[in-house]
């Protein structure tokens, strides 16, 4: 009987199959979903199954020997689902019945739902177990071929003497043989495929890894520009500090001395004159050096916030009448302005709320040469992300020289103005907009700017409306 005949065309068409699939696999379905490859593998393993019956050996014109279990032991061997083996069993088992049925096919319908039971405990102990995988194959090939053998002898398509003595010596080893071949051949197939996707995982990381280091080198270069930028910017700051420091520290010094040398030959008016000088550099230095340490309080968090009610009305009297003098001395107007439904009293630190107002009241009386400056309260609901609910808004409104849109973030940085040589123009070092922007962050607020350059500005302090509920929380 020619057994090993057929048994190589199986074998042969079984490795056509699994190139074509290989093929199929890697450029039709590459960009398939995972459950749709994995139920096009069951249907291929079923249909190498159905072509190994199509191409059998016929045995007295009914009886078919084929390698049709061939797929089932490797497919025990790859699976990582038990209950795939056994679809798969009972799929090859019906893929052959609408084509020839009779007593052996039926046989074979049978035996090959036996397989499947079987491939799929042996897929299971296979990955209960840590034996190596020539252990697991050698195994899973053995007891698939044996219960194959058993079955047809049991079956008794053929008589069972006749099957023992002529058939079984010829299609154990071979089937056994071929099994082997298989197996060997899909496991250097696999091992190929292993290093093909440990490449291209390889490129991919090391792509991504490229892209991580361009991200990286940009960002540095970022930093970089940054630094360089900052690293001016406090240049320009330390020259116009050392202006701002030496301006009332040389008028001091001088007039001290002249007072010291002439001062019993001075009269009384021009003695007056010079102390009231010495007073006002003294008061400079004085504001500058605590612009200095309140700017270092808050970068180190240790600016103290102490809460309290504050009379709203009271509050602007105050404010208004520090700057009242400023505006007449200027010939600026200076007016109040109260909203509509504006609270009596505002939850909050009333120290620096005042700072916070006479800093963007400084700047907009010391930019503005004509016209007025208004300080507006007025209460304001905001729906924006982050910031919903009630506010008390307090506005400075002035007429003066207005900032650019470039600049407009800018100015609130540390040592950072509208323009580098404004300070030599107007002085002052550029801290009073950078302590404000962070007291009022500490405060629970915000600051608005609304400015066109030539037509004046807006600055807005947003400070927080508590109910009486919240208020009593915070203090408990």
């Amino acid at each position: 009987m020619d057994f090993s005949k057929t048994f190589l065309i199986n074998l042969g068409m079984l490795i056509a199959v699994a190139y074509l699939a290989n093929v199929t696999f890697k450029y039709v379905l590459s960009r398939a979903s995972a459950k749709m490859k994995y139920i096009s593998s069951i249907l291929l393993v079923v249909f190498c199954g159905w072509i190994c019956s199509v191409f059998g050996f016929s045995f007295d014109g009914q009886v078919v020997f084929d390698l049709r279990f061939v797929p089932l032991i490797i497919a025990s061997l790859v699976y990582p689902r038990a209950s795939s083996l056994v679809i798969i069993g009972v799929a090859t088992g019906l893929a052959l019945l609408p084509f020839r049925i009779n007593e052996a096919s039926v046989a074979g319908f049978v035996n090959l739902c036996i397989l499947g039971l079987l491939a799929a405990v042996l897929n299971d102990w296979m990955r209960r177990t840590d034996y190596r995988l020539i252990i697991k194959a050698s195994v899973s090939i053995l007891a698939i071929n044996l219960v194959n053998v058993f079955n047809i002898a049991i079956f008794d398509v053929i008589p069972f003497h006749q099957y023992l003595t002529d058939v079984v010596p010829y299609t154990l080893p071979l089937g056994i043989a071929l099994s082997y071949l298989v197996a060997f051949i899909l496991r250097d197939f696999q091992l190929e495929q292993m290093r093909k996707y440990q490449i291209i995982q390889a490129n991919r990381k090391l792509s991504k890894q490229k892209e991580q280091l361009q991200k990286a080198k940009l960002a540095l270069e970022e930093r970089a520009q940054q630094l360089m930028t900052a690293s001016r910017y406090k240049s320009e700051f330390m020259a116009t500090m050392s202006h701002e420091l030496r301006t009332p520290l040389n008028s001091i010094i001088n007039l001290a001395q002249m007072i010291a040398e002439q001062g019993k030959d001075m009269d009384e008016e021009d003695l007056k004159q010079y102390s009231s000088i010495i007073h006002a550099s003294g008061q400079d230095l004085l504001q500058l050096i605590n612009d200095i340490l309140d700017l270092s309080k808050v970068e180190a968090g240790k600016m103290e916030i102490t809460k309290g009610y504050i009379s709203v009305e009271e509050l602007m009297q105050v404010i208004f009448m520090q700057f009242e003098m400023v505006a007449r001395s200027k010939n600026v107007e200076f007016k109040l302005r109260c909203g509509k439904e504006t609270p009596d009293r505002l939850y909050s630190d009333s120290q620096r709320v005042q700072q916070i107002l006479r800093n963007l009241l400084s700047n907009a009386f010391k930019f503005t040469h004509a016209g007025s400056v208004i300080l507006e309260v007025r209460p304001e609901r905001l729906d924006d992300p982050g910031r919903e609910g009630d506010w008390l808004v307090l506005s400075v409104i002035d007429t003066g020289i207005g900032i650019s849109k470039s600049k407009q973030h800018s100015i609130f940085e540390a040592f950072q103005q509208a323009d580098g040589s404004i300070s030599r123009k107007y002085g002052g070092t550029g801290l009073g907009l950078s302590i404000s922007r962070d007291l009022a962050r500490l405060l629970g607020g915000f600051i608005r700017l609304e400015s066109q350059e030539g037509t004046g500005s807006v600055f807005s302090l947003y400070l927080p409306l508590e109910t009486d509920a919240e208020q009593g929380e915070d203090r408990i």
